[in-house]
């Protein structure tokens, strides 16, 4: 028995002996390295092209590390990985920053060399060697604003014009008169959606002012009145407005960009930087085979570019869009900073997403087992984390979902996140978009200071069933949503979704709605159907916590808190048989009520310590 166990024990010996010599391979890259070096620690390389270039060498036959010190590593275009840049589970590609370090993958260019104007603002010359416009631009690491007006808040129209689609009637003193108002762009506020389009003329006799084309989708119920009257809209990109702090406007004909100083702004130490490439990173396979097993770790990705299409940004829902000039069926979706397409088990940990044109990371088609976690992603145009697709990609003539479901992104996840001011462009946006997907978790996450809605699963307005199954929304704390918007809330779904679950999550502080549909904790809207919603806490909602459209039996309300006016009914059925939602020991509190704020303070302490 002894000699049994002294052999098993130096078998074990030698077993731990060979992991620890398996082969592996270290990358090092600087901002002061050089492409031609060996890529060691003590003679790293310049260029993360170059390190992936090494790396490829040896991916997928050893465990791969490549090591960014800190600093910044500029970027005009994308960073492609494709099937071999990747790895395998027992020998991954890896990412990483060096230890205590906080490299910068940018895709700006820098402004500076400013000089002091007359009304106090300071200009710059764009780079002699940059060509084109942007329509962000940051300064000392921060987003500046675009040149707006009014500064704050938004005016409402007037009246629409005849056709109810291409122009409208402004109130008198509404908008200042100014040199060039081609040069303007129209922001207007749908109820759940942003147009973003080119101003063709102002007549400020007639008060009247006309866009390039078709204020909103062309969907039929896109009409300027067809939720209010007189909706919301502001201006931007005029020199006049350039006129507060943090402000700026850029003169592509003469090339000079102008910045107000926000405070603490020394213009001999200011910085400002023009966002260039449209993709930081993109990891995409193919249908022969998926690229695999890579990571990135303790790395920030700013700066990228997305221009409008030349007859506007005409959203429709969560970055989706009619895009008028483009040769396709269906709608567009703003492209993201670092995207993945026919990726499997790909993570991103401990990073930092911001300053992006677009959204911030966008996990594609057909995608299994890739993971955001412990990572912060803030200042983003678009959609924060957008997982999966819609329903328009064809597949052999077909839509995609009927035709080849199995391509659905299943497995994916997002946790222990924290998502904030996204949607500062495209103020339809979302802070975590799933569309049809199966098996996706999103736990443990704050989802903040948004818009419109915080985290959106699904994508079917009826209850066909698709590949959407088996997702989870747990333990999310989602709060301050619905700034701007309507017709959300805390949580949005659609359609069919067997199997799905959104349980523990605390949503708060969602305020009236500004167009004509309420805003809720959750909107459970069209085709939702078997889905269990349980142990939820809800509070501080200006309408009801939820409200239903159009769902169906089987779908389970239980065991939530819900806190609501004396005025306001805790579950709202919009076209919904009240009967067809299960509801079992659901607790209902009155805000007017001491007693109930009371319980509803010791809940909190319970459930969310």
């Amino acid at each position: 028995m002894i000699q049994r166990l002294a052999c098993l024990g130096w078998l074990l010996g030698f077993i731990m002996l060979s992991a620890c010599d398996t082969p592996s391979l270290e990358i090092y890259v600087s901002p002061v390295g050089n492409d031609a070096a060996a890529g060691t620690l003590s003679a790293p390389v310049l260029s993360l092209q170059r390190a992936a270039q090494l790396a490829r060498e040896n991916s997928g036959q050893v465990p791969v590390t490549i090591f960014l010190s800190g600093g910044r590593y500029p970027l005009t275009t994308s960073l492609v990985l494709g099937p071999d840049d990747g790895g395998t589970a027992e020998a991954p590609v890896q990412w990483k920053a060096m230890p205590g370090e906080n490299p910068i993958i940018s895709g700006g260019i820098p402004v500076d060399n400013w000089s002091q104007e007359e009304d106090g603002s300071w200009s710059a010359s764009l780079p002699s060697d940059y060509q084109g416009t942007f329509r962000s631009f940051y300064v000392n690491g921060k987003r500046a604003t675009r040149a707006r007006f009014p500064d704050e808040g938004y005016l409402r129209i007037g009246k629409a014009g005849g056709d109810k689609r291409t122009n409208f009637y402004f109130n008198d003193n509404d908008i200042p008169e100014i040199a060039e108002p081609e040069r303007l762009e129209l922001i207007f506020l749908h109820d759940w959606s942003v147009t973003r389009i080119p101003v063709k003329s102002i007549d400020w006799n007639a008060r009247q002012l006309t866009a390039v084309d078709s204020i909103g989708s062309r969907l039929a119920f896109f009409t300027l009145t067809n939720w209010e009257e007189q909706p919301r809209y502001y201006l931007e990109n005029a020199q006049e407005f350039c006129d507060q702090p943090g402000e700026w406007y850029a003169d592509f004909e003469n090339r000079k960009v102008y910045y107000r100083p926000a405070p603490g702004d020394r213009i001999e130490e200011s910085t400002g930087i023009i966002p260039l490439a449209e993709k930081l990173i993109v990891i995409e396979g193919d249908e022969e085979q998926h690229v695999a097993y890579i990571s990135f770790t303790g790395i920030t990705f700013e700066h990228s570019a997305w221009q409008v299409p030349e007859h506007g940004y005409c959203g429709v829902q969560a970055c989706m869009f009619s895009d008028r000039g483009a040769d396709q069926s269906g709608w567009s979706k703003i492209p993201a900073a670092i995207e993945l397409d026919l990726a499997d088990h790909c993570s991103f940990v401990q990073c930092t997403i911001r300053n992006t044109g677009g959204s911030g990371i966008w996990i594609q088609k057909n995608c299994s087992g890739c993971e955001i976690s412990q990572s912060h992603i803030h200042s983003i145009s678009g959609n924060g984390v957008s997982i999966g697709e819609g329903q328009d990609r064809l597949a052999d003539g077909v839509p995609w979902w009927i035709s080849h479901p199995e391509e659905a992104s299943t497995g994916n996840k997002v946790s222990q996140s924290l998502i904030e001011r996204c949607g500062l462009q495209f103020h339809g946006a979302v802070g975590i978009w799933c569309g049809l997907v199966a098996n996706t978790t999103i736990e443990h996450n704050e989802i903040r200071d948004l818009p419109y809605t915080g985290v959106s699963v699904g994508w079917m307005w009826t209850a066909d069933p698709t590949p959407c199954r088996e997702n989870t929304l747990n333990a999310n704390h989602i709060h301050h949503i619905m700034t701007i918007l309507s017709d959300g809330g805390g949580i949005y779904s659609l359609g069919l979704q067997p199997g799905s679950r959104i349980t523990n999550n605390l949503i708060h502080d969602v305020q009236v709605n500004a167009g004509r549909a309420e805003s809720n904790g959750m909107f459970l809207d069209e085709g939702t159907k078997e889905l269990l919603i349980e142990n939820n806490i809800v509070y501080d909602i200006a309408k009801s916590p939820l409200r239903f459209h159009k769902a169906f039996h089987p779908t389970m309300v239980s065991n939530n808190v819900l806190v609501c006016k004396d005025d306001t009914p805790p579950i709202a059925y919009n076209s919904t048989k009240e009967d067809d939602i299960q509801k079992v020991e659901n607790i209902i509190l009155s805000q007017s009520s001491e007693s109930d704020m009371l319980r509803l303070e010791e809940l909190l302490k319970n459930r969310f310590p």
